[in-house]
């Protein structure tokens, strides 16, 4: 029997497939944010090889009272180099949870409207109800 999500019966509720293709999508394109949780502008400087001071000097910046990875002018990520990620084994909670943010599974619509411009979203893997909750509940901190 499927879990009821804490939203209620979920569209999504026989789960949403996905596989990320590593494309940069994501990571290029509207200027935004990238909030680092707490611990991970340790874990990212030390996968680096710099201090945590050096890292956010160079790459962070204030927003919001958070702090943010900071962007090229034509709003990549600063780590987002080569068509690759710099960071990907140690990314923040933010872009490990992609897609399943809270606006995207709001509705099939937005789901659709965000797979526009991901192709990962095309197929992949099928994340459970579950595993989708626990992604949702992640990004909340």
């Amino acid at each position: 029997m499927t879990k009821m999500s804490s939203r209620g019966e979920a569209w999504y509720g026989s789960g949403l497939r996905f596989r990320c293709r590593r494309c940069g999508a994501c990571c290029t394109g509207e200027p935004g944010y990238v909030f680092l949780a707490r611990g991970e502008a340790a874990v990212i400087a030390s996968h680096l090889g710099i201090t945590v001071n050096i890292f956010r000097e160079r790459c962070t910046r204030r927003a919001d009272a958070r702090t943010s990875l900071t962007e090229e002018t034509d709003g990549r990520c600063v780590f987002f180099r080569g068509e690759r990620c710099l960071i990907y084994p140690v990314r923040p909670v933010q872009c490990r949870t992609f897609p399943f943010w809270e606006w995207n599974v709001g509705s099939r619509e937005n789901w659709e409207q965000t797979a526009r411009d991901c192709p990962g979203m095309e197929g992949g893997r099928l994340f459970t109800l579950e595993e989708i909750e626990e992604l949702l509940a992640a990004r909340q901190g």
